[in-house]
């Protein structure tokens, strides 16, 4: 079996089983409310608007490989991961708030991504570099993220004793098929990960940070700053995955993703132990 189809279906089954798991822990009525809480518009805007531009222009400004640009782009265009309520959770910030637009935004993500990563690609490499299959990715991601999500919030409200049941080997299966691809693409890819070029990987620090503090400004308090901050910069590794194995068969831009990707969640756990340790100084009122 060829390893982008090994990767691909990995792929599919931990982000259909991610939102599965998510959906499965709501309700109607907590999604909607979750979306009144928060300025969402704005917010909307600066995920699927802002956040994609600025990494197809810093990609352009440094000068990135076509395979840094690509990931870079996808990355971008993939908001709020199925990681952030943990991250959330970690950095005791509002966990209802997390799950809420966790649940919100890879719908949105389904219909949206895939046409801003096709603009955000032409910005970044012009009219004659890579084109993106928006509308095949689009019909992937409704299958894989939207179909899931509504199931099992359906499956919650209508069902929450057998969804309560279930969703813990939801969880586990999905967790571990996650696991497993992510593993598959370090060993497969690892040279080009490793070999990938420190400036892709400090430009990509950078745009994460710049991502973090509009995050934390979009945000009402405390504990919606870090939810929003979180969910902004912390991008949709599987997500950028199936779009690059749809879209670019070529392995070295998955590692490019998954490269970039993990730069991603090491920046974003470094700030959740920054805020804890602060607010442990807070607590223990040191200034």
């Amino acid at each position: 079996m060829k390893p982008e189809l090994i990767i691909r279906i990995f792929t599919i089954c931990s982000l259909a089983g991610l939102l599965l798991a998510v959906g499965m822990r709501l309700t109607f009525g907590q999604v909607v409310e979750s979306v009144r809480r928060c300025r969402f518009g704005l917010i909307l805007v600066v995920n699927f608007a802002a956040v994609p531009l600025v990494c197809a222009l810093a990609a352009k400004w440094a000068g990135l490989g076509q395979e840094s640009t690509i990931a870079m782009v996808l990355l971008g265009a993939a908001p709020f991961a199925p990681v952030v309520p943990v991250f959330a959770r970690m950095a005791r910030a509002d966990i209802a708030l997390a799950a809420g637009l966790t649940s919100v935004y890879p719908v949105i993500s389904a219909f949206l991504t895939p046409w801003v990563s096709g603009f955000a690609l032409k910005v970044a490499t012009g009219a004659g570099g890579p084109q993106f299959a928006s509308g095949q990715v689009m019909l992937l991601l409704v299958a894989t993220i939207t179909f899931p999500l509504l199931l099992g919030v359906g499956l919650n409200q209508f069902a929450p004793r057998a969804s309560q049941q279930w969703l813990r080997v939801v969880e586990v299966v999905s967790e571990a098929a996650g696991a497993i691809s992510l593993g598959y693409v370090t060993i497969v890819e690892f040279h080009a990960i490793v070999g990938m070029s420190g400036k892709a990987l400090l430009v990509m620090a950078g745009v994460f940070e710049l991502c973090l503090a509009a995050g934390y400004w979009l945000g009402h308090d405390k504990g919606s700053r870090r939810v929003v901050a979180l969910g902004t910069s912390n991008r949709n590794i599987a997500l950028a995955l199936l779009m690059a194995l749809q879209s670019f068969p070529s392995l070295h831009v998955v590692s490019a993703v998954v490269g970039n990707g993990l730069v991603l969640i090491l920046l974003g756990l470094a700030h959740v132990g920054c805020w804890n340790l602060r607010d442990r100084r807070h607590r223990g009122g040191i200034s």
